[in-house]
């Protein structure tokens, strides 16, 4: 009899065990389906864990890399917006400088003519100072002070650094925030180093009375204004090229994302359709053993044998 009673006592407790273990799977396929996740914890599916974390680590860094390369697509496009007003404000200056030249212009016209020229070294000088949206200068390199000063007479000089610095944008990826002031208002005019605030200042000073021949001075500058329009006109170039870069990069971080999305959603989501039919199997297993458990407990010989 003790051999009966105990076979019986195993029973209950592998019944109660595996019905136990039937309502575990159910609440767990249950909260699956809830969520929307078929990982509570990492012991669930280890190697799937550990592809989430790394999912995970991509799909932050690649957050960063999509800021950064936001924040450098509006830096570039400040910078190209200011070179765009600097050009034209050059070629103001220009066609000024072609009316000086001009011997009819009397002192009175020439006057006139320096006092514009003054206003558009003003609006220079305040362009060359730009900054971005958050408040840094676009053309001090890695400076944060404003990239040009100006002395008491009048005198512009460069204040930032001669490297801007680069931005990763993407795995192996960086790309340059903008150009150093110097590689854009600054210059070689027959082998001496000068500026466009130099040029357009001095032309104004010329115009203004500074020079016994301001029509030779007016056409003398010329020069100058050509070789500042060449410069900013090439860093335009370049910063249109950067700003293409970045699109580029920008297409392809949301490419990356799309592709770590899958990745993700393949390792961690739950099947819907597959854990409503694991589901209803278990909730029908349950269902069984539940009845079968009733129906052999309650037999008269099971009972007396107990």
């Amino acid at each position: 009899m003790s051999f009966v009673s105990n076979s019986t006592g195993s029973f209950f407790n592998r019944s109660i065990a595996q019905m136990a273990d039937l309502r575990e799977a159910i609440e767990r396929t249950r909260t699956q389906i809830a969520t929307g996740q078929k990982i509570e914890r990492g012991s669930d599916d280890p190697a799937a864990a550990a592809q989430l974390r790394s999912i995970a680590r991509r799909g932050a860094l690649a957050r960063v890399e999509g800021d950064n390369a936001a924040r450098l697509g509006q830096d570039l496009g400040s910078a190209s917006t200011e070179l765009e007003a600097v050009t034209a404000l050059l070629q103001r200056a220009r066609e000024l400088a072609v009316q000086a030249a001009n011997t009819p212009t009397g002192e009175d016209g020439r006057q006139a003519i320096a006092f514009e020229l003054e206003q558009l070294s003003e609006e220079l000088f305040s362009r060359a100072n730009g900054t971005t949206l958050t408040g840094e200068p676009l053309f001090s390199g890695l400076s944060s002070d404003p990239a040009f000063t100006r002395d008491a007479l009048g005198n512009v000089t460069y204040n930032g650094t001669p490297v801007s610095g680069a931005v990763p944008v993407a795995p192996g990826t960086a790309i340059d925030r903008g150009l150093p002031g110097s590689e854009v208002f600054q210059f070689d005019l027959g082998g001496t180093p000068t500026s466009a605030f130099a040029v357009l200042g001095g032309l104004a000073a010329a115009l203004g009375g500074g020079s016994p021949d301001p029509a030779g001075a007016a056409l003398a500058a010329l020069d100058g204004i050509d070789a500042a329009l060449d410069t900013a006109s090439r860093a335009q170039t370049i910063l249109g090229t950067r700003m293409a870069w970045v699109e580029q990069i920008q297409q392809q971080q949301a490419d990356r994302g799309v592709a770590l999305a899958e990745r993700r959603s393949r390792a961690g989501d739950t099947d819907t359709a597959e854990a409503i039919a694991r589901l209803q199997q278990s909730l029908t297993a349950l269902e069984a053993s539940q009845a079968a458990f009733a129906r052999v407990s309650s037999l008269s010989l099971f009972n007396a044998l107990r």
